[in-house]
């Protein structure tokens, strides 16, 4: 097999794994950062003439322009099944998941990781966005941005009148809302939206469709918390990724980390001090407006980006509380650290899964190499593909069936978001291939990759 590098700049940079994503700023029509404006409509904190973000969001359920759970339209559920964006009841994934996870097409074993693809928070997001086309039939709708990160399905919106509001970019105005008019319908994607962005819909009398997974509101219960207590949040997560940002805007004060190298830093300026125009200048895409690092690290509470590595999570939490605990004492440590459980089920569970499968090499239930599937702007994949590398396992990343061929030739995603191409990829002879898929990832996506697995080795 041969492999040579396509760096591909012009890939969305807000997906990283290992490395702080995206552009300085957020797209949108307001600031990227998580200080909000004070709408007359909004309810305001008592004397201070702040915006209460956690009013304001339970304030829409009285609008009655404001849905968050699905209906279970079966007409909607057998369009999702007819366009191939669910989960798969015939197909070999189906299959495989009745027997053992595996299967044998000629010289080629799959085997499948017992936890994959679909999540419930993204099904459900999906399910939502098919039910409100079907719901106002007559009513133009929009996205505030890509309902889940998967190519595959978002085109599929797009082919039902579905419009995604454009990002020009924050030098150019953010995002452009001027498009949507009163009556419209706005659906706000599984990673939710900012605070910003549901005012200036509910502005504009939309009727919302907020497809948010609870898993992330979850997380804003927590900031939302953090801030009551005057706590600053540390959020563990990417500071350009669509969930961070919107999970920021719902804080009050705080400092976004990326890993626990950035999270020991922070630590450390908590005990020992350091140079604070250092600081505000590592962070300066990851803090709140005005952060100040000398007075507003006295108080944390800890919240994460819902697909990051659940061990990493753990690890910045323990560190905190430990760094807490060193300043403040035991008496004192309620007063000054809150940790709350807000790791994803779904994100854990595929991660344990993968490492299930890779943990399985040296055995007869190793394989010989890894498929993972999953859009290259999907941070939970990635961090699947991670975990291969980590085992140094030869594992592609591919997003559709369209970066196979022609022939035995293949185009992939690296962890480092780095274009591979690589030739003979598919070796002859007997072949065990693992495989998982991101949470964003309909079973169609990877039951197309292994039709062209098995036409490539003649199954």
């Amino acid at each position: 097999m041969r492999a040579t590098s396509m760096r591909k700049g012009a890939l969305r940079q807000g997906v990283a794994c290992r490395s702080q994503q995206g552009r300085g700023e957020r797209g949108g029509s307001v600031p990227r950062r998580a200080q909000a404006e004070a709408p007359s409509s909004a309810t305001k904190e008592e004397g201070e003439g702040k915006f209460d973000a956690r009013a304001f969001r339970r304030s829409l359920n009285k609008t009655g322009r404001y849905v968050r759970k699905p209906t279970h339209d079966k007409d909607s559920k057998n369009l999702m099944e007819e366009h191939g964006v669910g989960y798969s009841s015939t197909g070999v994934i189906a299959q495989m998941r009745d027997n053992g996870f595996r299967c044998e097409v000629g010289d080629v074993t799959i085997r499948l990781a017992e936890s994959y693809g679909f999540c419930w928070g993204v099904e459900r997001a999906v399910q939502m966005a098919y039910e409100a086309r079907r719901a106002y039939p007559g009513r133009q709708l929009h996205i505030t941005n890509e309902i889940i990160h998967n190519p595959s399905v978002n085109k599929r919106l797009q082919e039902m009148n579905v419009k995604f509001i454009e990002d020009r970019g924050q030098e150019n105005g953010g995002k452009d809302f001027s498009e949507v008019n009163e009556g419209d319908v706005a659906i706000l994607p599984a990673f939710g939206a900012s605070v910003q962005e549901m005012k200036i819909l509910n502005d504009k009398k939309v009727q919302i469709v907020d497809t948010t997974c609870p898993y992330v509101s979850k997380v804003w219960n927590s900031v939302e918390t953090h801030t009551r207590r005057d706590h600053t949040s540390i959020i563990h997560g990417k500071y350009a990724h669509e969930e961070t940002i919107a999970t920021a805007s719902f804080a009050g004060t705080y400092v976004i980390v990326k890993n626990l190298p950035e999270a020991q830093y922070v630590a450390d300026y908590i005990l020992y001090g350091g140079d604070r125009e250092d600081f505000l200048e590592k962070f300066k895409n990851a803090i709140s407006e005005g952060f100040d690092p000398d007075t507003m690290l006295s108080s944390l509470g800890i919240a994460n980006q819902t697909t990051m590595l659940k061990g990493e999570t753990m690890e910045i939490g323990k560190l905190f509380e430990k760094t807490m605990l060193t300043k403040y004492g035991p008496a004192e440590l309620g007063n000054h650290f809150v940790l709350m459980d807000t790791i994803c089920d779904a994100t854990q569970t595929r991660q344990d899964a993968m490492y299930n499968l890779v943990g399985a090499q040296g055995t007869p239930e190793g394989v010989d190499l890894i498929l993972v599937v999953g859009g290259y702007n999907s941070s939970n994949t990635c961090h699947l593909q991670e975990i291969a590398e980590e085992y140094k396992i030869p594992s592609f990343w591919l997003d559709t069936a369209d970066r196979i061929g022609p022939g035995n030739q293949t185009e992939w995603m690296n962890a480092h978001l780095e274009m591979q191409k690589s030739v003979d990829w598919l070796p002859e002879g007997k072949l065990t291939i693992g495989v998982t898929s991101g949470a964003s990832t309909p079973d169609k996506v990877v039951e197309d990759i292994l039709s062209k697995v098995f036409a490539i080795k003649g199954c």
